[in-house]
C-alpha cells in the first residue's frame, strides 16, 4: 500500500502499509499524509510557550516558563533528565523529538484572552510553532484552545481549572493535565465536613470569569450536599487588588464560612485582607468563623504568609510529595533555580513531556497522530500516580491533593501540608455530567 492519510473517528491513525490492519473501511483522502500546519522541515522543532508574564497571574507564569525551559533541556539531553527517568513511557531518549532538537518561542498572555490569542497566533503564523502550551487562566486557556483548533495545532493547556475547558468548550486539538473545579469540590467536601461539620453557612467571593463561575458552582454543590447553606455568591473583578468593599458585607451576612474562589495575587490580597478584617477571630452562629480557599498553590501560600495557617484547599501537585517522579522533578528544578517548583511549573513541565512523548509514539508531529496517541493514554511516574488522559474529553484523571496551611512552617516555601491524597475514583465523573454538558469535542484539525 502506498502512503496515504487514514482518518478515524477523531483523525489520523496510521500511514503506510500498516494502516488499515484490523480497521473497518477507513476513509482515504488523496491529500498527502504530511500536510499539516508548521511541519518541521529542518533539524529543529519549535514549541510555543504562552504564559502570563504580566498581570494578576504573573508569578505562576514565571514559574511555568522556568519549567518549560527545564523540559526543553531534558528533551534535548541536557541536565539530569528529570522525569524522563521516571516516566512510565520510554519513548523519549533525550535526543530531541523525532530526531529534531527542540527550540521554543514565548508570548505574554497578560492574563487576557485577546492578548493570549494574539501571542499564540503570532507564534503559529510567524514563528512556526507546532504546539502551543501554557497559561494560568481558564479564560485564556479556552480562548487559545479555540484558536489552536482553528489553526490546526495542538494545545497542551497549562494551569486551567474551569470545568468548561474540558466541558462545554472542549476541543479535539486541546488537552488538559491539570485537575478541575469539580474535582476540587469532590476532594474537599469530606474534609470540610470532618473538620467543620454539616451545619454551616457559606459566603462566596468569586473571580468573575469562567474559572470562578465553575469553581463557585462546584464547591457550592459539594458543600450543599453536606447540608451547608449558601448565604451569598458575590462576583469580584480579576485583579481587583483591594477587596475591602467585598469583605465588609460578610460581617453582617450571618455566614460562618468565607469561601474565596480567587487565585494568584487576587487570592493573596483577598485572604490577607480577610484576616486583617478579623474574620478568623470571630464567633458566628456559635461557631468559629472559617475561611476556605478551594484552589491553592505554593506561590499563593508563600505570598499570603501566615494568613494561610489552618486554611484548607486543594492542589494538583505539591513539591513535598515523595514519589520518584516528584522527587526527580524537584531535584532538577531546585538545582537549576534554587527553590522548589509550584504546581503551575509541574503541570507545564509534564504537558511538554507528554506532547513530545505522544509525537514519538505516533511517529509524527501531525496533530491528528498526536491526538490518537494521547486519547486513552495511561501513564505513571509523573508525580500524580497512575493517570488517564480520557478520550471522551481530553481530561486527565488522577489523585487530587487536599492541603492545609501549616501552623509551623520551616521556610517561606513550606507553607502547605498535604492532609489527604484523594484517589482518582473519588473525583471521576461521567463525560455527560451536567457541569460539563453542552460541548462537542469535534474532530482533530491538522490544519494546512
Amino acid at each position: 500500500m502506498s502512503d496515504k492519510l487514514i482518518v478515524s473517528r477523531r483523525g489520523l491513525l496510521k500511514t503506510g502499509a500498516a494502516a488499515g490492519v484490523g480497521l473497518a473501511a477507513p476513509m482515504v483522502f488523496s491529500r498527502p499524509a504530511w500536510a499539516y500546519t508548521n511541519e518541521p522541515k529542518g533539524k529543529s522543532v519549535i514549541f510555543g510557550f504562552n504564559v502570563p508574564q504580566t498581570g494578576a497571574y504573573a508569578d505562576e507564569g514565571a514559574d511555568e516558563l522556568r519549567a518549560y525551559q527545564l523540559a526543553v533541556e531534558h528533551l534535548n539531553g541536557e541536565g539530569d533528565g528529570g522525569m524522563l527517568n521516571t516516566f512510565s513511557s520510554k519513548a523519549l531518549k533525550g535526543n530531541g523529538v523525532l530526531g529534531k532538537k527542540v527550540e521554543y518561542v514565548t508570548g505574554d498572555t497578560q492574563t487576557k484572552s485577546d492578548a493570549a490569542r494574539a501571542s499564540a497566533k503570532r507564534m503559529i503564523e510567524k514563528d512556526g510553532a507546532i504546539m502551543i502550551t501554557g497559561g494560568s487562566s481558564s479564560g485564556v486557556a479556552i480562548a487559545v484552545q479555540g484558536l489552536c483548533q482553528e489553526a490546526g495545532v495542538i494545545f497542551m493547556a497549562g494551569l486551567t481549572h474551569s470545568n468548561d475547558t474540558t466541558g462545554k468548550d472542549k476541543k479535539a486539538n486541546g488537552f488538559r493535565h491539570f485537575f478541575n473545579a469539580y474535582m476540587s469540590g469532590a476532594a474537599l467536601a469530606p474534609v470540610l465536613k470532618a473538620n467543620y461539620g454539616s451545619d454551616r453557612k457559606a459566603y462566596h467571593l468569586t473571580a468573575d470569569y469562567t474559572w470562578g463561575w465553575t469553581q463557585e458552582e462546584s464547591i457550592a454543590a459539594a458543600t450543599e450536599a453536606l447540608g451547608w447553606e449558601t448565604v451569598a455568591k458575590v462576583r469580584t473583578p480579576l485583579g481587583a487588588g483591594d477587596f475591602s468593599q467585598y469583605l465588609t458585607p460578610v460581617l453582617n451576612s450571618g455566614a460562618d464560612v468565607l469561601i474565596l474562589n480567587h487565585y494568584g495575587r487576587d487570592m493573596v490580597n483577598s485572604l490577607t485582607q480577610a484576616v486583617q478584617f478579623g474574620l478568623r477571630d470571630k464567633i458566628v452562629n456559635g461557631k468559629k468563623f472559617e475561611i476556605v480557599v478551594p484552589l491553592y498553590s505554593r506561590l499563593m501560600a508563600q505570598g499570603a504568609g501566615d494568613a494561610v495557617k489552618g486554611i484548607f484547599g486543594s492542589t494538583n501537585w505539591h513539591w513535598s510529595l515523595q514519589d520518584e517522579g516528584s522527587k526527580a522533578f524537584v531535584k532538577s528544578f531546585g538545582q537549576k533555580y534554587g527553590f522548589p517548583p509550584s504546581q503551575a511549573a509541574h503541570t507545564c513541565y509534564v504537558q511538554a513531556l507528554l506532547y513530545a512523548d505522544a509525537c514519538e509514539r505516533a511517529g509524527t508531529f501531525n496533530p491528528c497522530g498526536v491526538v490518537e496517541a494521547l486519547e486513552g493514554f495511561e501513564f505513571d511516574g509523573m508525580g500524580n500516580g497512575p493517570t488517564l488522559y480520557r478520550a471522551d474529553d481530553h481530561q486527565c484523571f488522577k489523585s487530587v491533593l487536599v492541603v492545609k496551611g501549616k501552623e509551623n512552617p520551616t521556610s517561606e516555601f513550606d507553607r502547605l501540608e498535604v492532609v489527604d491524597q484523594v484517589p482518582a475514583e473519588q473525583v471521576t465523573y461521567p463525560p455527560d455530567h451536567p457541569m460539563f454538558a453542552g460541548g462537542d469535542l469535534g474532530k482533530c484539525n491538522p490544519g494546512a
